[in-house]
């Protein structure tokens, strides 16, 4: 039990680090470069860099309102996300001041300025959703919104990617009322920055859908229909190693009239390989099937969170 745990928390920590790596790269190598806003956190941050012609670097700016909403996720999604958040939070932090300074111009110049801010904005807003989506994955978060979607849908069944939308909707507006400044000191014209806004707009709703896309995928289950003489053999090791229920079921072969036991087993797509896996060492011959299943609720799966009114 002890090699698992500590197996669980290196893949999970190891995932989180590099969602991290490819949010904080979609920063520094395509939206800072070319004076884009974002929604959440960073984007609020991103805009507070601009104004003080980067004396306040965003990073620092991503960390002091994140401390804050921390406190508000810990004492609402436990003590496990929080351990894992303020470590997201402190690496982006980190990265998105130390990176800027680290990645070369050239590298900045080729990818994101001259392939225009429309092609960096569809690249930094892919590249961003599926880091938060990996980071969300594991049960943490980028901060920021993040932590208000995630407490929101804790209680109700509301999409994470439509919540961070309409408030990173109202964070780029909010940039058209501060002044921006460009990396060589030069102020940002006013028809520019309706131009950014609109780019900041594709950009939340590219994020928001690679984000959704990101997490349907991995929260996407199966069920499988399991037919063998070990059946038993079976559904202990399917207990015991994957810690998945098993029910099993009576069946008759009406081609050989003989009575026989299948089981079913619901689980998420990505432990299929390995339960097939499981199948194999038991029994080379099982014959099984295996569907994609939607709305899955009970424990080890989704949770129904929206409560029903009951007429008196």
């Amino acid at each position: 039990m002890n090699k698992k745990s500590v197996f669980v928390f290196l893949k999970e920590y190891s995932i989180i680090t590099l969602g991290l790596l490819m949010y904080v790269m979609a920063w520094v190598l395509f939206l800072i470069p070319n004076n884009l806003v974002g929604g959440g956190v960073s984007g609020v941050a991103s805009i507070v860099q601009y104004a003080t012609k980067g004396v306040v670097k965003i990073g620092t700016v991503y960390f002091g309102v994140n401390a804050i909403l921390l406190i508000i996720g810990m004492l609402t999604l436990g003590k496990g996300f929080g351990g894992k958040t303020i470590y997201a939070v402190i690496v982006a932090s980190i990265g998105l001041n130390v990176l800027q300074g680290v990645v070369p111009a050239e590298i900045t110049q080729i990818l994101a300025v001259e392939n225009g801010k429309l092609m960096s904005t569809i690249m930094g807003a892919i590249l961003a959703g599926v880091g938060i989506g990996m980071t969300m994955s594991q049960g943490g978060s980028t901060g920021g919104t993040d932590i208000v979607a995630l407490v929101v849908n804790k209680y109700r069944n509301v999409s994470p990617g439509r919540m961070i939308l309409w408030m990173d909707v109202v964070i780029i507006l909010s940039s058209l009322l501060v002044p921006s400044y460009t990396a060589d000191g030069g102020v940002l014209p006013w028809p520019e920055k309706i131009t950014t806004v609109v780019y900041g707009f594709i950009l939340v709703v590219i994020n928001s859908t690679v984000l959704d896309l990101y997490l349907s995928g991995s929260r996407q289950s199966v069920q499988l229909f399991i037919l063998s003489s070990k059946y038993d053999q079976i559904a202990d090791l399917i207990t015991s190693e994957l810690h998945r229920g098993v029910t099993v079921l009576d069946g008759k072969g009406w081609f050989t009239k003989q009575n026989t036991e299948v089981l079913m087993v619901i689980t998420r797509r990505t432990d299929v390989s390995l339960l097939l896996r499981m199948i194999k060492s038991v029994d080379p011959n099982a014959f099984l099937s295996v569907t994609s299943v939607t709305g899955v609720y009970g424990k080890g799966f989704d949770q129904i969170k929206e409560k029903l009114k009951v007429k008196k």
